[in-house]
């Protein structure tokens, strides 16, 4: 069963996006958040919340969460770009909420229990949206869902967009 928790345009600066459920959200310390993973769209590495990174400098992409009991599988004929995995865990009596550069927009995902999840996070149009940056469409889209899991390491599962590739190398490859 999969729920959907946030089915938005979201509104940002500097291409962030965070869940948090403690502290702030991406202070640009990149080994807070990407500390000891390969991929570099996705920092998990922070016990407070996790960092998104958006290919958008600015302006509105497209963003999906869903909640789901069980791992989406691969799908081979998927329009996505760049795939990755983090795992997080949220501890007891706390709650997700999310939000963009400077809490400029912000919400709660409700109803996602305490315990360890499965982030994956697909891309499409990170190259576009990298190029059209200040575009007044949307340009960028991203899936997240996340699953309760074991902990595992982070993991690229897809990496097709140049964008994409410049952030891993960049901030990723810190294993």
């Amino acid at each position: 069963m999969e729920r959907v928790l946030l089915d938005q345009v979201i509104m940002t600066d500097y291409g962030q996006f965070d869940l948090l459920w403690a502290g702030y959200g991406f202070d640009g310390i990149v080994e807070r958040f990407f500390d000891g993973q390969v991929n570099g769209l996705v920092g998990a590495s922070n016990p407070d919340g996790v960092y998104i990174n958006l290919a958008r400098r600015s302006g509105g992409s497209d963003v999906r969460i869903a909640l789901r009991d069980e791992p989406p599988g691969m799908n081979s004929d998927s329009s996505w770009e760049d795939i990755v995995e983090v795992s997080f865990t949220l501890p007891e009596g706390h709650h997700i909420r999310w939000t963009s550069w400077g809490d400029e927009n912000s919400g709660e995902l409700r109803h996602v229990p305490s315990g360890s999840y499965r982030l994956r996070v697909s891309a499409k149009g990170r190259d576009e949206g990298h190029d059209g940056e200040f575009s007044e469409e949307v340009i960028d889209h991203y899936l997240l869902e996340m699953w309760p899991a074991t902990p595992e390491p982070d993991a690229i599962l897809l990496s097709c967009s140049q964008n994409a590739e410049y952030w891993h190398e960049t901030w990723g490859s810190r294993r």
